[in-house]
């Protein structure tokens, strides 16, 4: 759990002294908020050290964003991972099942590190938030759980107009162990990928 911590405070410290850099840098630009809807996308987690197997599920996530300069930006996001039938290899052998559903909330740092003031936008982000596991007794998780969930990662957004866009976003997902959480998922730190791809809606100031 503190390997987990520890890689998302480094995360974020970078995060924030880009976001001190970017303080001196001055801007015309009205701030402006950007509601984001990603109703299309998935996340990996790899298989953990004791054997959890590894599983995919189908995400959807909604950000808001507001942007304070050009450079910089914190957003919230709420996200939804749902399970979906496939293989799963446990040591004692494979079987299908689906995957616990899961949600997952947070707040990120986002860094445009070429400015904000143009049609396609590159950024990094990191942040960090919850995750939780809903019950599938089939699998042993008899109880809702949640554990401390972090994340870095980037993208590019790119402006149709001035109203909206399209955003492509990764990130890296490490969730940190906790001891009461089912063998299945959470009594290891978790590392993930997630992809989901969306529309923007730009809200001038």
């Amino acid at each position: 759990m503190s390997t987990v911590r520890g890689t998302i405070a480094v995360a974020l410290a970078v995060a924030f002294m880009l976001v001190g850099g970017a303080a001196y840098a001055q801007s015309t630009e009205t701030p402006r908020v950007e509601i984001g809807i990603f109703p299309g996308g998935t996340t990996y987690f790899t298989q953990g050290d004791s054997g959890a197997p590894s599983f995919a599920t189908y995400t959807l996530v909604g950000s808001v964003t507001f942007n304070v300069n050009r450079y910089v930006g914190v957003e919230g996001e709420v996200g939804g991972n749902i399970g979906i039938d496939q293989a799963l290899d446990f040591p004692t052998g494979s079987r299908d099942a689906k995957p616990p559903h899961m949600a997952s909330y947070g707040g990120n740092v986002v860094v445009y590190p070429g400015g904000r003031d143009r049609r396609g936008v590159p950024y990094v982000t990191g942040g960090a938030g919850g995750l939780t596991l809903f019950d599938r007794a089939d699998l042993g998780v008899t109880d809702n759980t949640t554990l401390f969930a972090g994340n870095v990662g980037g993208g590019v957004k790119f402006d149709v107009n001035r109203r909206w866009g399209v955003r492509a976003d990764y990130r890296f997902v490490a969730v940190a162990s906790k001891n009461d959480a089912p063998g299945f998922f959470g009594i290891e730190n978790r590392y993930g990928h997630r992809i989901t791809g969306g529309v923007v809606l730009n809200f001038p100031q």
